[in-house]
């Protein structure tokens, strides 16, 4: 990866997320796209496509501008630089979709600008089809190469078992390179999968502010949230066979108990609060 230049950051977090397998309902790639959005994030580098990706597979994208030019843009992955966060530490963003192709050499490549940018910490989020109802708290567990990330944030370890995609292998790739790596995981409900999920999104950032200690403005994804959950709502109404499933899930569910319950939690909304205002 070539970067456009090589800016001093203060203590960098890289924050990665990518589109396919590791991406349900779009849900961590949305929250790479929210904060280069909050945070006026500049593009620093690209990786060249035609290592990585199969284009019958991921198709380059035709747009027209304004003045009727057109102009093609190609699958890649990107990163970014936000150095507008009141926080003492810089972040680079980095989004990008699974390869097709030589995924250890996209790891190390990807890993080589991090180190070449000075990142000491890489954090992945991802989301996956889970059975789990709408009605509830967004499920997250964690990855982390500190067993004490996980304690740390009160959340469960994952332990899933099978195949995994890109981000598996990243985290475990940055991990072997003496990273402080994590990776985030939401479950989105696997009955509206085909939809942006932005009530995973939303947890996933809430949990990404708490473990770094940064503000992060979510109001707009709050709303969008609560906009998604009453259109479920009502498609579940119209629906019996999908009431009666949700509501199995729902009471599976609720003989867990619920972290928002929690003196934990509480506290944690609060310090949320807390940054954002003295903000």
């Amino acid at each position: 990866m070539e970067l456009d230049s090589a800016p001093q950051l203060r203590d960098p977090v890289l924050i990665a997320a990518f589109e396919g397998w590791n991406d349900a309902g779009e849900s961590a790639t949305a929250g790479v796209d929210h904060l280069e959005r909050e945070w006026n994030a500049t593009p620093v580098g690209e990786l060249d496509p035609d290592e990585y990706y199969d284009f019958q597979v991921n198709r380059p994208q035709v747009s027209i501008d304004d003045a009727g030019v057109r102009s093609i843009h190609w699958p890649t992955t990107r990163l970014s630089v936000a150095r507008e966060i009141d926080a003492g530490r810089d972040v680079v963003l980095l989004r990008g979709i699974e390869p097709n192709m030589r995924w250890g050499t996209f790891c190390r490549e990807l890993l080589t600008a991090a180190d070449h940018l000075g990142i000491t910490q890489i954090i992945t989020l991802g989301a996956l089809l889970a059975d789990v109802p709408h009605t509830r708290p967004v499920p997250v567990t964690i990855a982390a190469s500190d067993p004490e990330h996980p304690t740390k944030l009160g959340l469960d370890p994952s332990r899933y078992e099978g195949p995994t995609g890109i981000v598996g292998v990243f985290q475990d790739a940055a991990t072997a390179a003496g990273y402080d790596a994590v990776s985030l995981w939401a479950a989105v409900p696997h009955y509206v999968a085909q939809s942006p999920c932005p009530k995973a999104t939303l947890v996933l950032l809430q949990h990404l502010e708490d473990f770094l200690q940064l503000p992060i403005t979510l109001d707009e994804l709050s709303e969008q949230a609560e906009a998604w959950q009453h259109g479920v709502n009502e498609l579940a109404e119209e629906d019996s066979d999908v009431a009666e499933y949700v509501r199995r899930l729902e009471e599976a569910r609720d003989t867990v108990d619920l972290p928002e319950a929690s003196g934990e939690h509480i506290a944690r909304e609060f310090q949320r609060y807390l940054r954002r205002r003295d903000r």
